[in-house]
């Protein structure tokens, strides 16, 4: 269970940074056009 729970955390932080990276991607994308 620790074990999961720790992969979750990664995944998690993974995650987030994806979506951290994405979303300033998204916002730069408009100002470059």
């Amino acid at each position: 269970l620790e074990r999961e729970n720790r992969e979750l955390r990664q995944a998690n932080e993974i995650l987030r940074k994806a979506s951290a990276y994405f979303a300033q991607a998204e916002l730069d994308r408009p100002l470059k056009r």
